[in-house]
């Protein structure tokens, strides 16, 4: 059901965005890779661009915002936002459990209310209380959000923190009890992951997972439009083909060809 037709339960990841310093040149990246629609927006919300697949929005793009003081800009990254019923009750729960809050709860327009946070391992992830706005209207398919998963130095507590704040439940995914996966209600949204694979420097992390056709031959395309390749294609049992790739700017995604339709 790529087609998003009901509101997303709380928890749930709801929307995606990317932020760099040359907001055009993602828009047209994603738009030859994916087969993404999107322009700059409006002045008043930053120019911030909805990027839609088939008519429906999939995820934005906005240009990197330089924090007040001398702080350097963040890097090019993608951020993963938590479907939430109450923005500043989540703020609360957030705090409460370990996190920090980077941006408390605002209204925007009249599309919903969002915060940034980050967990107690320092992961950094959006939350989003919808009101106009209910976030990605297709899931599941190529060229769209398919999957999220948390890398962190404590798995353990990231499942504890998440539950508390958000309302996760961690534990096994239906046919694979090796993984653990993210639950809302039962039904697996997402993963956790610890660091052992990482390479040294890497922080903890929300990794955004596309859907595609063909990972080799995306793969290819996205070297073309000087991407490159953090790692090559390989095949995960009972899943997919996936690989973990930056986009010219450098913002770090993985795509993945699945063997069949995902769980979530």
């Amino acid at each position: 059901m790529p087609e998003v037709t009901t509101p997303y339960a709380p928890g749930t990841p709801c929307w995606i965005d990317l932020m760099v310093p040359d907001q055009q040149a993602a828009l047209d990246f994603y738009r030859d890779l994916f087969g993404w629609q999107g322009e700059v927006g409006p002045e008043e919300f930053g120019g911030y661009s909805m990027c839609a697949l088939r008519g429906k929005p999939v995820a934005g793009i906005m240009k990197t915002m330089a924090p007040e003081g001398a702080a350097p800009p963040p890097p090019p990254h993608w951020s993963t936002y938590f479907s939430s019923a109450d923005a500043d009750a989540t703020q609360s729960a957030i705090s409460a459990n370990g996190g920090s809050v980077v941006s408390p709860a605002m209204e925007v327009g009249t599309i919903g209310r969002m915060l940034i946070a980050t967990d107690p391992q320092g992961a950094f992830f959006g939350v989003w209380q919808p009101l106009d706005f209910p976030g990605a209207g297709i899931v599941n398919e190529p060229g769209a959000l398919v999957w999220n998963q948390l890398t962190t130095t404590d798995p353990k507590a990231a499942g504890t923190f998440y539950r508390a704040a958000l309302g996760l439940e961690a534990g096994p995914v239906s046919g694979m009890p090796e993984f653990t996966g993210f639950h809302v209600g039962g039904r697996a949204v997402g993963s956790v992951h610890g660091m052992e694979n990482m390479p040294e420097g890497v922080p903890p992390h929300w990794l955004v997972n596309f859907a595609v056709d063909d990972t080799d031959s995306t793969v290819d395309a996205l070297v073309r439009a000087g991407g490159s390749v953090l790692v090559p294609p390989f095949d995960m049992e009972k899943i997919g083909r996936m690989a973990i790739v930056q986009d010219p700017q450098g913002a770090t995604f993985a795509i993945i060809a699945l063997n069949g339709t995902p769980e979530s």
